[in-house]
Protein backbone atom coordinates (compact mmCIF):
# COMPACT_ATOMS: atom_id res chain seq x y z
CA UNK A 1 0.00 0.00 0.00
CA UNK A 2 1.21 3.51 -0.85
CA UNK A 3 2.50 5.29 2.22
CA UNK A 4 0.83 8.52 3.34
CA UNK A 5 2.57 11.61 4.70
CA UNK A 6 0.56 14.36 6.38
CA UNK A 7 2.27 17.74 6.49
CA UNK A 8 1.01 20.26 9.06
CA UNK A 9 2.05 23.84 8.37
CA UNK A 10 1.08 27.46 8.89
CA UNK A 11 0.57 30.26 6.43
CA UNK A 12 3.91 32.05 6.26
CA UNK A 13 6.61 31.37 3.69
CA UNK A 14 8.93 30.32 6.48
CA UNK A 15 6.63 27.42 7.30
CA UNK A 16 5.29 26.61 3.86
CA UNK A 17 8.42 26.61 1.72
CA UNK A 18 10.27 23.74 3.42
CA UNK A 19 6.92 21.95 3.66
CA UNK A 20 6.48 22.30 -0.09
CA UNK A 21 10.02 21.04 -0.75
CA UNK A 22 9.36 17.95 1.37
CA UNK A 23 6.02 17.34 -0.35
CA UNK A 24 7.62 17.43 -3.79
CA UNK A 25 10.40 15.05 -2.73
CA UNK A 26 8.06 12.54 -1.10
CA UNK A 27 5.74 12.50 -4.11
CA UNK A 28 8.77 11.74 -6.29
CA UNK A 29 9.40 8.73 -4.04
CA UNK A 30 5.90 7.39 -4.58
CA UNK A 31 4.28 8.59 -1.35
CA UNK A 32 0.86 10.18 -1.09
CA UNK A 33 1.01 13.60 0.55
CA UNK A 34 -1.67 15.66 2.27
CA UNK A 35 -1.32 19.17 3.67
CA UNK A 36 -3.19 20.10 6.85
CA UNK A 37 -3.55 23.86 7.22
CA UNK A 38 -6.16 26.56 7.83
CA UNK A 39 -7.93 28.94 5.44
CA UNK A 40 -5.04 31.41 5.49
CA UNK A 41 -2.46 28.69 4.96
CA UNK A 42 -4.42 27.30 2.02
CA UNK A 43 -4.04 30.66 0.28
CA UNK A 44 -0.26 30.26 0.48
CA UNK A 45 -0.27 26.71 -0.81
CA UNK A 46 -0.44 27.56 -4.51
CA UNK A 47 3.10 26.33 -5.07
CA UNK A 48 2.36 22.81 -3.85
CA UNK A 49 2.01 20.14 -6.54
CA UNK A 50 -1.54 19.38 -7.63
CA UNK A 51 -1.10 15.84 -6.31
CA UNK A 52 -1.05 17.18 -2.75
CA UNK A 53 -4.52 17.09 -1.20
CA UNK A 54 -5.12 20.14 0.98
CA UNK A 55 -7.18 19.55 4.13
CA UNK A 56 -8.41 22.84 5.61
CA UNK A 57 -8.87 22.69 9.38
CA UNK A 58 -10.05 25.29 11.87
CA UNK A 59 -7.30 27.10 13.73
CA UNK A 60 -6.45 30.58 14.95
CA UNK A 61 -3.70 32.68 16.47
CA UNK A 62 -3.62 35.05 19.42
CA UNK A 63 -1.47 37.44 17.37
CA UNK A 64 -4.33 38.90 15.32
CA UNK A 65 -7.79 40.29 15.92
CA UNK A 66 -9.54 41.97 18.84
CA UNK A 67 -10.61 40.63 22.22
CA UNK A 68 -13.52 38.64 20.80
CA UNK A 69 -11.28 36.97 18.21
CA UNK A 70 -8.71 36.09 20.87
CA UNK A 71 -11.38 34.59 23.12
CA UNK A 72 -12.53 32.42 20.24
CA UNK A 73 -9.04 31.02 19.52
CA UNK A 74 -9.19 28.00 21.89
CA UNK A 75 -12.61 26.98 20.56
CA UNK A 76 -11.49 27.20 16.93
CA UNK A 77 -8.39 25.14 17.69
CA UNK A 78 -10.45 22.52 19.55
CA UNK A 79 -12.82 22.29 16.59
CA UNK A 80 -9.83 21.84 14.29
CA UNK A 81 -8.43 19.10 16.52
CA UNK A 82 -11.73 17.26 16.42
CA UNK A 83 -11.80 17.28 12.63
CA UNK A 84 -8.16 16.28 12.37
CA UNK A 85 -8.63 13.38 14.81
CA UNK A 86 -11.48 11.94 12.76
CA UNK A 87 -9.61 12.37 9.47
CA UNK A 88 -6.48 10.76 10.90
CA UNK A 89 -8.48 7.85 12.30
CA UNK A 90 -9.85 7.15 8.82
CA UNK A 91 -6.69 7.78 6.81
CA UNK A 92 -4.07 6.30 9.17
CA UNK A 93 -1.03 8.22 7.89
CA UNK A 94 2.40 6.64 8.15
CA UNK A 95 4.12 9.85 9.29
CA UNK A 96 3.04 13.38 10.28
CA UNK A 97 5.50 16.27 9.96
CA UNK A 98 4.81 19.70 11.50
CA UNK A 99 6.49 22.87 10.28
CA UNK A 100 5.13 25.23 12.90
CA UNK A 101 2.44 27.88 12.96
CA UNK A 102 -0.95 27.69 14.69
CA UNK A 103 -2.54 25.87 11.72
CA UNK A 104 -0.23 22.93 12.46
CA UNK A 105 -1.75 22.36 15.92
CA UNK A 106 -4.82 20.24 14.98
CA UNK A 107 -2.89 17.65 12.95
CA UNK A 108 -0.02 17.48 15.43
CA UNK A 109 -2.39 16.94 18.37
CA UNK A 110 -4.29 14.30 16.40
CA UNK A 111 -1.02 12.54 15.55
CA UNK A 112 -0.06 12.55 19.22
CA UNK A 113 -3.43 11.11 20.28
CA UNK A 114 -3.35 8.37 17.62
CA UNK A 115 0.35 7.66 18.28
CA UNK A 116 1.30 8.26 14.65
CA UNK A 117 5.08 8.58 14.04
CA UNK A 118 5.68 12.32 14.01
CA UNK A 119 8.37 14.97 13.79
CA UNK A 120 8.72 18.73 13.56
CA UNK A 121 10.97 20.93 11.45
CA UNK A 122 12.03 24.29 12.88
CA UNK A 123 13.36 26.79 10.38
CA UNK A 124 14.79 29.31 12.83
CA UNK A 125 17.51 29.10 15.46
CA UNK A 126 14.87 29.45 18.20
CA UNK A 127 11.77 27.26 18.33
CA UNK A 128 8.52 28.97 17.42
CA UNK A 129 5.66 28.84 19.93
CA UNK A 130 3.91 25.87 18.38
CA UNK A 131 7.09 23.85 17.89
CA UNK A 132 8.01 24.58 21.51
CA UNK A 133 4.80 22.85 22.56
CA UNK A 134 5.46 19.75 20.47
CA UNK A 135 9.25 19.44 20.80
CA UNK A 136 8.92 16.91 23.64
CA UNK A 137 5.94 15.19 22.06
CA UNK A 138 7.46 14.07 18.78
CA UNK A 139 9.94 11.38 17.81
CA UNK A 140 12.32 13.71 15.93
CA UNK A 141 13.13 17.45 15.95
CA UNK A 142 14.70 18.51 12.65
CA UNK A 143 16.59 21.81 12.81
CA UNK A 144 16.89 24.15 9.85
CA UNK A 145 19.38 26.45 11.59
CA UNK A 146 22.30 25.12 13.58
CA UNK A 147 22.66 25.39 16.45
CA UNK A 148 19.00 25.67 17.47
CA UNK A 149 18.01 26.54 21.02
CA UNK A 150 16.04 23.53 22.28
CA UNK A 151 14.29 22.64 25.55
CA UNK A 152 16.24 20.59 28.08
CA UNK A 153 16.32 16.94 27.16
CA UNK A 154 15.44 17.49 23.49
CA UNK A 155 18.06 16.45 20.94
CA UNK A 156 17.80 18.05 17.52
CA UNK A 157 18.97 16.75 14.16
CA UNK A 158 20.97 19.20 12.04
CA UNK A 159 19.07 19.02 8.73
CA UNK A 160 19.15 22.51 7.24
CA UNK A 161 16.47 24.50 5.44
CA UNK A 162 15.42 23.32 1.98
CA UNK A 163 15.99 25.85 -0.81
CA UNK A 164 14.18 26.17 -4.10
CA UNK A 165 15.52 24.74 -7.34
CA UNK A 166 16.61 28.15 -8.68
CA UNK A 167 18.98 28.48 -5.71
CA UNK A 168 20.28 24.92 -6.05
CA UNK A 169 21.03 25.65 -9.71
CA UNK A 170 23.50 28.30 -8.48
CA UNK A 171 24.99 26.31 -5.62
CA UNK A 172 28.59 27.37 -5.08
CA UNK A 173 28.41 29.80 -8.01
CA UNK A 174 31.76 31.41 -8.74
CA UNK A 175 32.31 34.58 -6.71
CA UNK A 176 33.96 37.59 -8.32
CA UNK A 177 35.92 39.35 -5.54
CA UNK A 178 35.52 43.13 -5.21
CA UNK A 179 37.91 45.22 -7.31
CA UNK A 180 38.20 48.29 -9.49
CA UNK A 181 35.25 47.36 -11.69
CA UNK A 182 31.45 47.30 -11.38
CA UNK A 183 30.29 45.62 -8.18
CA UNK A 184 26.81 44.69 -7.02
CA UNK A 185 25.18 45.14 -3.61
CA UNK A 186 21.88 43.39 -2.99
CA UNK A 187 19.69 44.87 -0.25
CA UNK A 188 16.75 42.81 1.05
CA UNK A 189 14.44 43.40 3.98
CA UNK A 190 12.25 40.32 3.99
CA UNK A 191 9.02 39.84 2.09
CA UNK A 192 7.68 43.21 3.22
CA UNK A 193 10.91 45.17 2.98
CA UNK A 194 12.36 46.99 5.98
CA UNK A 195 12.15 50.72 6.66
CA UNK A 196 15.42 50.80 8.58
CA UNK A 197 17.32 49.46 5.58
CA UNK A 198 15.73 52.11 3.37
CA UNK A 199 16.67 54.78 5.92
CA UNK A 200 20.29 53.75 6.43
CA UNK A 201 21.68 51.91 3.39
CA UNK A 202 21.34 54.67 0.73
CA UNK A 203 23.02 57.21 3.02
CA UNK A 204 25.80 54.79 3.87
CA UNK A 205 26.56 54.00 0.23
CA UNK A 206 26.38 57.68 -0.73
CA UNK A 207 29.01 58.47 1.90
CA UNK A 208 31.57 56.04 0.47
CA UNK A 209 34.67 57.46 -1.26
CA UNK A 210 33.97 58.43 -4.86
CA UNK A 211 36.44 55.93 -6.34
CA UNK A 212 34.55 53.10 -4.61
CA UNK A 213 31.05 54.50 -4.95
CA UNK A 214 31.29 54.94 -8.72
CA UNK A 215 31.76 51.17 -9.15
CA UNK A 216 28.74 50.19 -7.07
CA UNK A 217 25.44 49.00 -8.51
CA UNK A 218 22.59 48.53 -6.04
CA UNK A 219 19.50 46.30 -6.15
CA UNK A 220 17.36 47.46 -3.24
CA UNK A 221 14.12 45.85 -2.11
CA UNK A 222 12.04 48.57 -0.44
CA UNK A 223 8.45 48.78 0.73
CA UNK A 224 6.15 50.43 -1.78
CA UNK A 225 5.73 53.49 0.44
CA UNK A 226 9.51 53.92 0.69
CA UNK A 227 10.40 53.16 -2.92
CA UNK A 228 10.20 56.64 -4.40
CA UNK A 229 12.28 58.38 -1.73
CA UNK A 230 14.90 55.62 -1.79
CA UNK A 231 15.18 55.71 -5.58
CA UNK A 232 15.39 59.50 -5.51
CA UNK A 233 18.13 59.45 -2.86
CA UNK A 234 20.24 57.06 -4.92
CA UNK A 235 19.68 59.09 -8.09
CA UNK A 236 20.60 62.38 -6.42
CA UNK A 237 23.80 60.76 -5.15
CA UNK A 238 24.65 59.51 -8.63
CA UNK A 239 24.35 55.86 -7.64
CA UNK A 240 23.13 53.28 -10.13
CA UNK A 241 20.25 51.66 -8.25
CA UNK A 242 17.29 49.42 -9.07
CA UNK A 243 14.65 49.89 -6.35
CA UNK A 244 11.66 47.55 -6.31
CA UNK A 245 9.16 46.30 -3.71
CA UNK A 246 9.88 42.71 -4.75
CA UNK A 247 12.53 40.93 -6.82
CA UNK A 248 11.38 37.78 -8.59
CA UNK A 249 14.94 36.96 -9.63
CA UNK A 250 16.68 36.90 -6.24
CA UNK A 251 18.75 33.78 -7.06
CA UNK A 252 20.27 35.54 -10.07
CA UNK A 253 20.87 38.81 -8.23
CA UNK A 254 22.36 37.04 -5.22
CA UNK A 255 24.73 35.00 -7.35
CA UNK A 256 25.93 38.20 -9.06
CA UNK A 257 26.39 40.21 -5.84
CA UNK A 258 29.67 40.99 -4.14
CA UNK A 259 27.81 41.82 -0.91
CA UNK A 260 24.30 41.22 0.45
CA UNK A 261 22.80 43.50 3.13
CA UNK A 262 19.72 41.88 4.59
CA UNK A 263 17.52 40.82 7.46
CA UNK A 264 18.43 37.43 8.90
CA UNK A 265 15.45 35.32 7.93
CA UNK A 266 16.19 31.61 7.88
CA UNK A 267 15.31 31.18 4.19
CA UNK A 268 17.54 34.07 3.17
CA UNK A 269 20.43 32.62 5.14
CA UNK A 270 19.87 29.20 3.58
CA UNK A 271 20.05 30.81 0.13
CA UNK A 272 23.23 32.72 1.02
CA UNK A 273 25.00 29.62 2.32
CA UNK A 274 24.09 27.50 -0.71
CA UNK A 275 25.22 30.15 -3.22
CA UNK A 276 28.02 31.44 -0.97
CA UNK A 277 28.01 35.23 -0.55
CA UNK A 278 29.33 37.64 2.11
CA UNK A 279 26.57 39.32 4.06
CA UNK A 280 25.80 42.06 6.53
CA UNK A 281 22.88 41.00 8.72
CA UNK A 282 20.49 43.40 10.44
CA UNK A 283 18.25 41.16 12.59
CA UNK A 284 14.68 42.26 13.21
CA UNK A 285 14.77 43.84 16.66
CA UNK A 286 11.01 43.43 17.16
CA UNK A 287 11.21 39.63 16.91
CA UNK A 288 9.95 38.35 20.27
CA UNK A 289 12.41 35.47 20.51
CA UNK A 290 15.23 37.31 18.68
CA UNK A 291 15.32 34.36 16.31
CA UNK A 292 16.99 36.31 13.53
CA UNK A 293 20.09 36.88 15.66
CA UNK A 294 20.11 33.14 16.34
CA UNK A 295 19.71 32.45 12.62
CA UNK A 296 22.75 34.58 11.79
CA UNK A 297 24.99 32.99 14.41
CA UNK A 298 26.53 30.25 12.29
CA UNK A 299 27.58 32.50 9.40
CA UNK A 300 28.82 35.23 11.73
CA UNK A 301 30.80 32.81 13.90
CA UNK A 302 32.29 31.26 10.75
CA UNK A 303 33.51 34.66 9.55
CA UNK A 304 31.18 34.67 6.54
CA UNK A 305 28.97 37.54 7.69
CA UNK A 306 28.87 40.70 9.79
CA UNK A 307 26.16 41.23 12.40
CA UNK A 308 24.80 44.73 12.98
CA UNK A 309 22.00 45.00 15.58
CA UNK A 310 19.44 47.70 14.79
CA UNK A 311 20.72 49.71 17.76
CA UNK A 312 24.12 49.96 16.05
CA UNK A 313 22.86 50.20 12.48
CA UNK A 314 23.77 53.75 11.46
CA UNK A 315 24.97 55.10 8.13
CA UNK A 316 28.56 55.77 9.31
CA UNK A 317 28.85 52.32 10.93
CA UNK A 318 27.42 50.58 7.87
CA UNK A 319 29.68 52.52 5.52
CA UNK A 320 32.67 51.31 7.51
CA UNK A 321 31.58 47.67 7.18
CA UNK A 322 30.85 48.01 3.44
CA UNK A 323 34.32 49.50 2.99
CA UNK A 324 35.87 46.59 4.87
CA UNK A 325 34.30 44.06 2.49
CA UNK A 326 34.56 45.88 -0.83
CA UNK A 327 38.15 47.10 -0.45
CA UNK A 328 39.66 43.72 0.44
CA UNK A 329 39.02 41.27 -2.36
CA UNK A 330 40.92 38.41 -0.71
CA UNK A 331 38.95 38.76 2.54
CA UNK A 332 35.64 38.98 0.66
CA UNK A 333 36.49 35.85 -1.33
CA UNK A 334 37.28 34.05 1.92
CA UNK A 335 33.90 35.16 3.34
CA UNK A 336 32.12 33.72 0.31
CA UNK A 337 33.94 30.41 0.74
CA UNK A 338 33.14 30.29 4.44
CA UNK A 339 29.48 31.00 3.65
CA UNK A 340 29.36 28.00 1.34
CA UNK A 341 30.87 25.92 4.12
CA UNK A 342 27.78 26.68 6.23
CA UNK A 343 25.36 25.56 3.51
CA UNK A 344 23.30 22.39 3.29
CA UNK A 345 22.12 22.04 -0.31
CA UNK A 346 20.97 18.51 0.54
CA UNK A 347 18.57 19.69 3.28
CA UNK A 348 15.52 18.27 1.50
CA UNK A 349 17.17 14.85 1.15
CA UNK A 350 18.04 14.92 4.85
CA UNK A 351 14.40 15.62 5.72
CA UNK A 352 13.26 12.80 3.44
CA UNK A 353 15.65 10.38 5.16
CA UNK A 354 14.19 11.25 8.57
CA UNK A 355 10.64 10.71 7.31
CA UNK A 356 11.46 7.36 5.78
CA UNK A 357 13.33 6.31 8.92
CA UNK A 358 10.27 7.13 11.04
CA UNK A 359 8.02 5.16 8.69
CA UNK A 360 10.35 2.17 8.86
CA UNK A 361 10.15 2.12 12.65
CA UNK A 362 6.35 2.21 12.71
Amino acid sequence: MTKLLVIAAGGTGGHMFPAQALAEAMLARGWRVKLSTDDRGARYAGGFPNAVEINVVKSATFARGGIAAKLAVPFRILAGIGGAKWRMFREKPDVVVGFGGYPAIPAMVAAYIHRVPRMIHEQNGVLGRVNQVFAKRVHTVACGTWPTELPDGVIGVDVGNPVRAAILDRAGAGYIPPGDYPMSILVMGGSQGARILSDVVPEAIASLPKELRQNIRVAHQARAEDGMRVATYYADAGIDANVQPFFDDVPKRMSEAQLVITRAGASTIADLTVIGRPAIFVPLAAAIRDEQTANARQMVDAGAAILMPESEFTAPALAEQIMAVLTDGAAALKMSQLATGCGKPDATERLVALVEDLAAKE
